[in-house]
Formats: C-alpha cells, sequence, structure tokens
C-alpha cells in the first residue's frame, strides 16, 4: 500500500481548508526582502509523462536560486521528520520552512507558470495559481524522504491544489562551478503502480519539476543526499 503524505507531501491534511501559518516573526521580517524573480520568455517544458509529469529548465536563473537558498538560511530550518511507514507515515528527514505567502506565491505564477498552464485543463477545471503555503525544503548528506504519495489540498472558494510544483534551487554543478559544489544524490524518483521507476529527475539549480497530485499522484520519493546540499522551494498549483 502506498504511503500517502498529506497537504501536498508534508503530513499535515488531507483535502482540508488550509489554515494560515506563519513561520515566525522572522519570515515577516523577510518582507519585500524577497529576490527579486523576472518573468521568463519562451520557457521549454520537458514532458516525462504527458502533462502529468514535466520539468522545465530554467524556471529560475541560476542567480535567483542562490538567492533564495540565501534568503531561506537567512530565516532558519526547522528539522521534520515523521512516525515512519510503520505508523502509516512515509519515512522523512528533512529541514523545512513553511509561511504562507501570497505574495510571491504570485509573482512565481505570473513569472511563466501561468503561461504553461493556460495549455494544461483538467476536466472541468482550469489552473487559477498558487497555493500561497510556500514551504522551502533543505537536505543535508543522509536525509531523504521516503516513497509516498501528495494528496490535494481544498483553499477554500472551490479551489483545490492538483499540481506539486517544486523549484530547484540547488544540484549538479554548471560549467562554472567546481565538482566540488556539485549536488549528489537527492533525485526525485517516480513509479508506477508496479514499483518500476517512471522517471529519475536529477536536481539542477533553477529547474522547475511539476507533477500531478492527489487521486491521480504517482508514487515517488527524494533520494538520500549522499555529498553537499539540496534546497528545493515548493508549492502547489490551483484548480477551480
Amino acid at each position: 500500500m502506498a504511503t500517502r503524505a498529506a497537504g501536498g507531501g508534508d503530513g499535515e491534511q488531507r483535502r482540508k481548508k488550509t489554515k494560515t501559518k506563519t513561520k515566525t516573526s522572522r519570515a515577516k521580517e523577510m518582507g519585500g526582502r524577497w529576490p527579486a524573480i523576472k518573468p521568463k520568455k519562451d520557457l521549454q517544458i520537458d514532458r516525462l509523462r504527458g502533462t502529468l509529469l514535466f520539468t522545465v529548465p530554467n524556471f529560475f536563473s541560476a542567480a535567483e536560486a542562490s538567492a533564495f537558498v540565501e534568503a531561506a538560511e537567512a530565516i532558519g530550518f526547522t528539522h521534520q521528520g515523521s512516525l515512519g511507514p510503520a505508523r502509516g507515515q512515509a519515512y522523512r528527514d528533512n529541514d523545512r520552512i513553511s509561511m504562507t505567502d501570497p505574495s510571491l506565491a504570485e509573482v512565481i505564477w505570473e513569472s511563466g507558470l501561468k503561461k504553461i498552464f493556460g495549455d494544461i485543463k483538467l476536466p472541468g477545471e482550469v489552473a487559477v495559481g498558487l497555493n500561497p503555503n510556500i514551504r522551502f525544503y533543505r537536505y543535508t548528506v543522509g536525509q531523504r524522504f521516503g516513497r509516498h504519495i501528495d494528496e490535494s489540498v481544498d483553499l477554500g472558494e472551490g479551489r483545490i491544489t492538483k499540481y506539486t510544483l517544486l523549484i530547484y534551487l540547488s544540484g549538479k554543478g554548471n560549467n562554472k562551478d567546481s565538482s566540488a559544489e556539485s549536488l549528489v544524490g537527492g533525485e526525485t524518483v517516480f513509479y508506477d503502480q508496479r514499483g518500476r521507476v517512471v522517471a529519475e529527475v536529477a536536481p539542477v539549480p533553477g529547474m522547475a519539476l511539476l507533477h500531478i497530485h492527489g487521486d491521480d499522484c504517482m508514487l515517488h520519493e527524494a533520494r538520500v543526499v549522499t555529498k553537499n546540499i539540496k534546497y528545493v522551494l515548493r508549492s502547489d498549483v490551483s484548480f477551480a
């Protein structure tokens, strides 16, 4: 039986209305100090499983990804664990920040996702924006998130999340990076109903990964990090 991680992978909700949460006063202090995100033109989609699972290279620039890492570290992470499979929860060991920031969600949506999802429709529903609950994940060496399924979240007013959004903020080094700075491990891996690998996505700074969640979500995991640190910005695409 698949282990479900409610709230789109955060183990907190299952199709329940989200509660407004603020990390701490430190989150408020960030205010307008979030890195600027430039609108992206001519974004390309790499389809791994049609519109159910795809990546968007260079959704953030390398500089934007790095700036978000600095901003997140300035806020501070809290360890996130779980009760484990024996208690019906996916194994989880990472660090997290969770906050409600409608403005940041809107900026990310308008920077390119809105256009992408203009061509992705579900029966009787269209994409209307991002979940304002923004999360940052940090995986240090030895940390991972076991196999699980992300569930939909009811945001109220007829809006419900249908897609997981992950934006990798660190990953494989590019030509300007030394090999010592490259992430090793931390791949996001998807499985079919027979447990066979459907797709294996290695983090690349600035690349977005989107996959359908809820009833149609594929079992997936974040593999263990074996070198350096994996950073991810997380939200969800809502439909109405």
